[in-house]
């Protein structure tokens, strides 16, 4: 088998298309045809059917495409070791975050680190939480931040870097909103604008309505966190939100108020895999974040 028969076949199979893998390869459509034909021919089986103008795998052909996606990744990856054993200040860095710390944390952490390693080039990926797990464990990407810092994944690591309060935000109409703290059994007959179901900032919420003695009553729901400030700043009801996620807070329509007494916080912190190394940048990186937030080994 040759490499580039199987770039061709992940591409075939990605799209269902001999012509559109072409267009996308800048090679021509015949080529790709012969080069899955001859990968055919060694395996001794169809990877493909055609239907219509379209092609789909065959059961063995989705078996070979899980495997030959994970073994490209591999040699992506080993080839990127080794230029950047040549030069670890040189590399590409593929970092994943949640809407939440995508305001504050981010960008600061980035901006201090390329002024000591101004070569090393970013990939952002933004994503939810279970995505970003996954994406981590699946070498998607290569480390990811998090919060709250996973503790129960058997291939990964998780770093805390430190720890935050969750504060409510509150629409500057409401009486509540001029209050410098509140507690929590004062929100129990609010309407709340949450993130939707599966989000953890969601069972966060919930979690913690329940053990001050309510269930919320979810009014509203918005899938990133800019939705979110909207609809509490529109009046739609109120909401809970780690205070990181206050740094460019617009005051004028919604205000931030503590809450007393309160067992909500959560870990921020970074992911990496347990199973494999990280590249020469990447644990540059690493390391630097932890010096960054004083945090050790």
């Amino acid at each position: 088998m040759e490499l580039r028969q199987l770039k061709y076949f992940v591409a075939v199979a990605e799209r269902e298309h001999v012509s559109e893998a072409a267009l996308e390869l800048h090679v021509a459509q015949s080529a790709i045809s012969r080069q899955i034909s001859n990968l055919e021919n060694e395996l001794g089986v169809q990877l493909f059917e055609r239907v219509g103008r379209n092609v789909h795998l065959t059961s063995i052909g989705k078996i070979f495409l899980t495997h030959i996606k994970s073994a490209l990744k591999g040699l992506d990856y080993a080839k990127k070791q080794v230029d950047e054993y040549l030069d670890p200040e040189r590399g590409s860095i593929k970092i994943g975050f949640p809407t939440s710390l995508a305001s504050n944390l981010l960008p600061t952490v980035l901006s201090a680190f390329k002024k000591s390693y101004p070569n090393i080039r970013f990939q952002l990926r933004q994503g939810s939480y279970n995505f970003l797990i996954e994406a981590v464990r699946n070498r998607e990407i290569d480390l990811a931040f998090l919060g709250p810092v996973p503790d129960n994944q058997p291939d990964i690591i998780g770093k805390v870097l430190f720890m935050e309060n969750f504060y409510a935000l509150i629409p500057s109409s409401h009486p509540k909103s001029a209050e410098e703290k509140i507690s929590a059994q004062a929100l129990e007959h609010e309407n709340f604008v949450l993130f939707p179901e599966g989000y953890v900032l969601h069972q966060l919420v919930i979690d913690f309505c329940i053990r001050s003695g309510f269930t919320p009553n979810i009014y509203s729901q918005g899938e990133d966190l800019d939705a979110i400030k909207g609809l509490v700043a529109a009046g739609m009801g109120i909401t809970l939100l780690p205070e990181s996620a206050f740094n460019d807070l617009n005051t004028a329509y919604s205000s931030k108020v503590a809450i007393d007494n309160s067992p909500l916080k959560r870990t921020v912190g970074i992911i990496i895999p347990k199973n494999r190394n990280l590249a020469p940048s990447e644990m540059v990186f690493y390391n630097f974040i932890q010096d960054y937030f004083g945090v050790g080994e």
